[in-house]
């Protein structure tokens, strides 16, 4: 069973700046797909972006493309969400999950994620 540990949230200025960690286990980041999601308060999940090992591709949202930047690093068994720029509107709780494929263009279908970390953009 995968096991996924997100850290790095925190409380920013609208226009500020975090970086979100997950970590890894029991999934070989170097043969399959990970990304991140969001869930914000009485709005569905939506994913944020997936990173594709086979082509080193990477995919975002419409609402985050420019301003996030998804990274994996299969030696250290982390994926990295660089958040850029972030808007009151990015509040939220942030999931990892392991992805399949297909789904990894859509943002869709993620696997069950760990505790999540917490963002919260506000002045």
């Amino acid at each position: 069973q995968v096991q996924l540990v997100e850290s790095g949230g925190g409380l920013v200025q609208p226009g500020g700046s975090l970086t979100l960690s997950c970590t890894v286990s029991r999934y070989r980041l170097d043969w399959f797909p990970i990304g991140w999601f969001r869930q914000i308060p009485g709005k569905e999940r939506e994913g944020v972006s997936c990173f594709s090992p086979r082509d080193a591709r990477t995919y975002y949202s419409a609402s985050v493309k420019g301003r996030f930047s998804i990274s994996s690093d299969h030696t250290r068994n982390t994926v990295t969400l660089q958040m850029n720029n972030l808007k009151p509107e990015d509040t939220g709780r942030y999931y990892c999950g392991a992805i399949g494929f297909n789904d990894c263009p859509r943002l869709t279908n993620f696997g069950p994620p760990g505790p999540g970390t917490q963002v919260t953009v506000s002045s």
